[in-house]
């Protein structure tokens, strides 16, 4: 097998990390690694300068010119969502009869259209649109330039929403159709994952765009993709369709990368942390396999029909900005959500998570800054609340930590409210409770034994902790998911992501449309450049229904994917660094 050069790179909302590996078989190299500070302003130049580090020699330089594949992963989209800096969005939404649509909006931007259709997707009512151009100038006038339209049964028709689709794009603003992001029929979930689509639609597309226009000016012409949050990797021109599908690609990306790492993973159950400068994300790892969110992935409080990694994000990282109130040894610290630039300790202007840390310790290894720096900002801080800088360093310190554990203790009792699915199967009906801490991000070291303490477990540190996120994007297979429908009644099977729909023989089975769904997710596989890729039926369901006239039929639904996980694994030994 020829040898493939891995370029990975991670953009989070401090640093970008890259990594080059080096694979031929079943061999693996790490060949480089470097980690730049991410300028929000300027994102072509934090790609820029993390591959400019990583070329910092000729062998590097001809390295980057022969690299074969570039998986992408970010935080950028999920601490823009914690942060709330989102793009605003309108919502246009049509039910028919029943509860209103509005009770499962999200936003004050909403519109119902009168119209509808039945569950097998037959029109009951048709669209009413005349209230429909002036709504939409409004909320254009109002500076809201994306619009996600949803139809209670979209997925079996999607006639009504491309309908308003149209109107839409007619008042020049971007449109999020719900039936082309997921086939389920859940409609307030659905809802949830076109609103979050559109949210981070502008944001996704101008990451994408700095790293494939910084990737043409170093003659990189590989295939680039990004990862999803089910742990799995799409070409960018798939994601740009679909961004809601990569908001927890960070957090993806830190699994995967742990997966390559720490072979402590592969028995018993792991806790993964990952402290980052904006935001802290967790997942849980068992006999080394990730747990799957069969609910579909969680953002803000809603469920979403978005297939993902058990994980969970909270705004505690680094650069979290700390909020005083009271006076004096009654002082309360409150450390995030909101980040407002770097550390003082790295050139920013007021305290946050990482000074406070740098005031406690007296350990100084990890990347600490400027130390001094640190201890004279919360100096400084303590001063204006009467305190001491050491009350008031520990206080937010014990205020993350508190914030950290709560938050993985409510995904962990999460995970054992349910049947327990790993990206490998159904792993147990029985509750799990970690054994081990693994931890990584920018400071790892510096919370190692602050977090042993407080989770009363053992904390690992894998090799390359820092840049563990760029390892994992490096490492990971593509995939893709499909959702078929198929009713024999009406003689149809649709695709509804593909917005595919073809004739089916009435007395298809359920095997015959399994068969069929598998190779439209092979031939939409190939068609965007995923060859000789594994391709599994996830679930298959039939149900029998009678039509008006109590003529029996078969509803058949199928959903397939193309197997996600890691093209091997990454011992110490094998870091030629």
């Amino acid at each position: 097998m020829p040898k493939r050069i891995l370029l990975g790179i991670d953009a989070g909302g401090t640093h970008t990390d890259a990594v080059l590996i080096a694979c031929e078989g079943e061999s693996l190299t790490c060949l480089a690694q470097a980690k730049v500070a991410t300028d929000h302003e300027d994102l072509p130049s934090s790609i820029r300068n993390v591959l400019t580090r990583l070329a910092h020699t000729e062998t590097n330089q001809a390295l980057l010119g022969s690299v074969t594949d570039v998986t992408l992963g970010t935080t950028l989209a999920v601490n823009a969502l914690v942060q709330g800096k989102t793009s605003a969005v309108g919502l246009l939404l049509t039910a028919g009869p029943g509860l209103a649509p509005e009770r499962f909006a999200l936003g004050k931007t909403v519109a119902t259209v009168p119209g509808g259709l039945d569950h097998r997707g037959v029109e009951v009512m048709p669209l009413d649109l005349r209230d429909v151009p002036s709504t939409l100038a409004a909320w254009k006038k109002d500076g809201v330039e994306h619009i996600a339209c949803v139809g209670k049964f979209s997925p079996r028709t999607p006639d009504h929403e491309l309908i308003l689709g149209k109107c839409v794009t007619d008042q020049g603003l971007r449109v999020s159709y719900g039936h082309r992001l997921s086939g389920q029929l859940n409609f307030p979930r659905r809802i949830a994952t076109a609103w979050f689509n559109a949210a981070v639609e502008d944001l996704h597309a101008h990451f994408l765009d700095a790293v494939e226009g910084v990737l043409a000016e170093y003659g990189i012409h590989a295939t680039v993709r990004l990862l999803k949050a089910d742990g799995g990797a799409v070409p960018v021109k798939l994601s740009r369709e679909e961004p809601v599908q990569s908001i927890l690609s960070g957090p993806a990306a830190s699994v995967m990368g742990v997966l390559a790492l720490t072979p402590e993973v592969a028995s018993g159950t792991s806790l993964l942390l990952d402290i980052g400068g904006t935001t802290t994300d967790m997942a849980v790892i068992v006999d080394g396999s990730p747990v799957i969110d069969r609910n579909g992935m969680l953002l803000e409080g809603r469920r979403t029909l978005v297939r993902a990694l058990a994980s969970q994000s909270i705004g505690v990282g680094g650069d979290s900005r700390l909020t005083v109130t009271g006076q004096g040894a009654a002082i309360k610290v409150s450390t995030g959500p909101m980040r407002d630039g770097n550390a003082m300790a790295f050139g920013g202007a007021r305290p946050t998570l990482l000074d406070a840390i740098n005031t406690l310790e007296t350990d100084l290894s990890g990347e600490r800054g400027d130390i001094d720096r640190s201890r004279q900002g919360l100096q400084e801080l303590a001063a204006q609340y009467a305190a001491g800088p050491q009350v008031l360093a520990a206080k937010a310190v014990d205020n993350a930590l508190e914030k950290i554990v709560s938050q993985a203790r409510g995904l962990i009792q999460e995970i054992n409210a349910h049947p327990i699915y790993t990206l490998k199967a159904l792993r147990s009906q029985s509750a799990i409770s970690p054994e081990r801490v693994i931890l990584v991000g920018g400071p790892s070291q510096c919370l190692q034994a602050r977090l042993a303490q407080a989770f009363d477990l053992p904390v690992i540190i894998p090799a390359h902790a820092n840049v563990a996120n760029a390892v994992g994007a490096a490492l990971t297979r593509p995939t893709a998911s499909l959702e078929v429908y198929a009713d024999s009644g009406r003689r149809q099977l649709r695709a509804p992501r593909l917005d595919h729909t073809e004739s089916l023989e009435r007395a298809s089975t359920l095997e015959a449309v399994k068969k069929r769904a598998l190779s439209l997710l092979a031939d939409h596989l190939a068609a965007n450049g995923m060859q000789d890729v594994q391709v599994e039926v996830l679930e298959a369901d039939l149900f029998a229904t009678l039509d008006d006239y109590g003529t029996s039929s078969r509803d058949m639904r199928v959903t397939c994917q193309a197997v996600p996980g890691i093209v091997g694994t990454l011992r110490h030994a094998d870091c030629a660094l």
